[in-house]
C-alpha cells in the first residue's frame, strides 16, 4: 500500500455512504468507526499502522477536477470492484477499458461519488519483454 490514509471531504456523509460501504469493504477496509462527524473504514486486522481511509464531513466541500486513483491487483478486481461501484450508487460511470492514452495496459473504471468527488480503479500490466 502507498498511502498512510486517505482524508476525503463530503458534504453529507448520508448521500455518499452507500457507495463507500459497498466499495471500500470489498477493497480490505471492512472495520469501520463513525461519528456523527466522520465515517472512517479499517483493515479488520485492527492494525492501527495499516492505511485507512475516511469521509469527513464538510457542508462547504466543493468538488473539484482532483481525481483518487485505488489501485487493484488485476483487471478481473477492476472489474468486480467496479460492478460494485456501479451497483452501489456511483455515478457519472465509465466502466473498465483500456487507457492507451496512459500507459499502453493501463485498465481502468472511472466514476465520482454522490457529492461529485472523482474516482477511479485501475490495474498497471505491466508490458510483455520483448
Amino acid at each position: 500500500m502507498l498511502f498512510d490514509h486517505v482524508d476525503l471531504r463530503v458534504t453529507s456523509l448520508p448521500k455518499v455512504r452507500a457507495l463507500y460501504d459497498a466499495l471500500l469493504p470489498a477493497m480490505g477496509f471492512g472495520r469501520i468507526v463513525e461519528d456523527a462527524e466522520s465515517i472512517c473504514y479499517y483493515e479488520p486486522t485492527g492494525d492501527r499502522t495499516a492505511p485507512f481511509f475516511c469521509l469527513d464531513c464538510d457542508p462547504g466541500h466543493q468538488p473539484n477536477l482532483t481525481r483518487l486513483a485505488l489501485a487493484a491487483p488485476s483487471r478481473s478486481e477492476v472489474d468486480r470492484l467496479a460492478a460494485i461501484a456501479r451497483d452501489a450508487q456511483a455515478i457519472a460511470f465509465e466502466p473498465p477499458q483500456l487507457c492507451e492514452e496512459y500507459t499502453p495496459l493501463y485498465y481502468a473504471a472511472f466514476f465520482e461519488d454522490r457529492d461529485g468527488n472523482k474516482l477511479e480503479i485501475c490495474f498497471r500490466e505491466a508490458p510483455p519483454f520483448e
